[in-house]
């Protein structure tokens, strides 16, 4: 398929942006979660009273709702390359989740996700018959012989986790070579993700064999993070854009904390990225926005509802939901 009319999408995505939860989010963080289970229904997320009948079965509207998403991308990607960078990584994912699960002589439906560009019954007969041959993403093929010769030799869930997601930054970064945006977004995003795997592995030898192969910031620029002296580590990464990432990072270290927030401002860069330019956007961007905005509800439902689920109060579920 070749690029889409965005002038037609653009008009399909303004009829259907009046159904995004937008604030009521927040209204969401308010109420109880039996209240807010109703409101959520009300405002038809997920397929509404259809799809699930109370707040304990709120993934099932999650699941609906990705769905959605998924067939909203495949039938108006702009081009190739979005229907690839927003949809490959489940395949990945799921060759992962078969690998493991064989290696365990388990199932692997509870791990598995939606189908990406690979189907699952394709992948699932890859890994039973360990020939990976029929595989058209090249990436995808080398990572399961990889990860499948590893555990013959070393069992470490760790290690095949590794290897599928560096596979996949590298095929994420040779499928947007030619787009700038898309380019900008995974760069930034492999960078945050390896200054947040340095801080969690405290060793230079352990993080450099972690580190995702698509982000800028130099070897000798990460290694900065194992400074004993904070202004050290800061003045490593003064000329770069990742500033208040690494204050983040270097606060919940040193009061002993988890990685809280850097990680919602990871998991928000997307979203972030495009609000602050909304408009002035132009092309697929368009469509990209609304994507990850849609991913963003999803994502803050979970939150939600979880943290109701777990007695949080408004104001601390409020601060973990993600940009949208």
């Amino acid at each position: 398929m070749g690029y889409l009319d965005t002038t037609y999408t653009g008009g399909v995505i303004a009829a259907r942006e009046k159904y995004l939860l937008k604030d009521k989010i927040f209204r969401l963080c308010e109420l109880t979660a039996e209240e807010a289970f109703r409101l959520l229904l009300d405002s038809g997320f997920g397929g509404g009273a259809e799809t699930a009948t109370c707040a304990y079965e709120y993934e099932k509207t999650i699941a609906v709702e990705e769905e959605k998403i998924d067939a909203f991308i495949r039938e108006f990607a702009p081009s190739k390359t979005e229907k690839a960078y927003l949809l490959s990584p489940r395949d990945f994912h799921n060759a992962k989740a078969l690998v493991k699960a064989a290696y365990l002589n388990e199932s692997a439906e509870r791990m598995l996700t939606g189908e990406g560009l690979a189907s699952v019954e394709t992948l699932r007969n890859c890994v039973n018959t360990s020939d990976f041959s029929v595989l058209e993403n090249v990436f995808l093929k080398e990572a399961c012989e990889k990860a499948t010769e590893l555990l013959r030799e070393e069992p470490s869930g760790a290690k095949v986790g590794e290897i599928f997601e560096k596979a996949l930054y590298a095929y994420l970064l040779e499928t947007v070579k030619f787009r700038p945006v898309l380019k900008k977004l995974l760069v930034a995003k492999a960078d945050m993700t390896n200054i947040l795997v340095a801080f969690r592995c405290g060793d230079k030898e352990i993080a450099r064999g972690k580190y995702l192969p698509a982000g800028k910031l130099t070897e000798e620029t990460l290694s900065a993070i194992f400074e004993e002296d904070s202004a050290r580590t800061k003045a490593a990464f003064k000329k770069t854009a990742y500033g208040e990432f690494l204050d983040l990072c270097l606060e919940a270290k040193e009061r002993g904390l988890p990685f809280t927030q850097a990680e919602r401002m990871l998991e928000s860069y997307d979203t972030t990225y495009f609000a602050e330019r909304k408009y002035e956007l132009k092309k697929s961007e368009p469509f990209l926005y609304y994507i990850y905005r849609r991913k963003a509800e999803c994502a803050n439902v979970r939150v939600v509802f979880a943290c109701l689920s777990a007695g949080l109060r408004e104001q601390d579920i409020k601060r973990r939901l993600r940009a949208f």
